[in-house]
């Protein structure tokens, strides 16, 4: 006997998603709830819950289907092309406003705040960046600029380019991040090269290198905490 889907409209109002986050904020809604208000209609043989359900365990989550391609979620069962520009719409405009807000409001005290600011986009990416974070004299994140798409050594590295948003901002200093795609953000040789080499800059140019963190799965590495290639304080 063929197993039987209820329909969203089937549901008591007490179990809606948009019912649900009228009546008790979206704080509430589990992250298939969230998604499946975005998707809005199911295919046959599941309702929207459920397909929502079937994507976040496909892709692993809001960051899995943050990296995904357009074309990857199109080739989803159920996935037209207006649910696909709706769900890739409302997840860049949750990074817009993640990064808005710390532009406004984001102080960084420690390597952990570094780590809040960059581990869930540059955790999981499958390819090397390098970026910048500019902070003022009360280290508040003034800008994110991302300086490299690749292999980060000092070979390739040019000074004038990590440092030029910093001297456009009027910086008083910055800390570099980059991502390890293996997962594991022990930092290498090459990677105290070329922090030895933009703390030796910084000096020359008046503007603070801060920190160098490198950011693995789930993991992260502050260089000034170890000492590597940070002068000793």
């Amino acid at each position: 006997m063929a197993e039987y889907h209820l329909r969203i409209s089937e549901f008591p109002d007490h179990e809606k998603p948009r019912e649900r986050l009228r009546d008790y904020g979206p704080a509430a809604l589990s992250d298939a709830e969230l998604l499946a208000i975005l998707l809005r209609v199911g295919v046959t043989g599941s309702n929207v819950v459920q397909l929502a359900q079937q994507l976040l365990i496909e892709f692993n989550g809001w960051r899995g289907l943050q990296r995904a391609s357009f074309q990857d979620l199109l080739d989803w069962r159920g996935m037209g092309e207006a649910k696909t520009a709706q769900l890739k719409a409302a997840l860049e405009i949750g990074r817009r406003l993640a990064l808005l807000g710390h532009d406004e409001r984001f102080q960084i005290k420690s390597p952990a705040d570094v780590a809040q600011l960059m581990q869930l986009e540059m955790g999981h990416l499958d390819h090397e960046q390098l970026r910048v974070i500019c902070v003022d004299t009360k280290n508040r994140v003034q800008k994110v600029h991302t300086v490299y798409v690749g292999s980060v050594n000092s070979s390739l590295v040019r000074v004038g380019e990590i440092f030029k948003e910093a001297i456009k901002l009027n910086s008083t200093a910055i800390i570099v991040v980059h991502n390890h795609p293996s997962g594991d953000p022990t930092p290498s040789p090459e990677d105290v090269r070329v922090t030895r080499q933009l703390a030796d800059a910084g000096k020359l140019l008046d503007i603070d290198v801060l920190d160098h963190l490198v950011i693995g799965h789930g993991r992260y590495v502050s260089m000034r905490e170890r000492g590597m290639g940070f002068p000793a304080m």
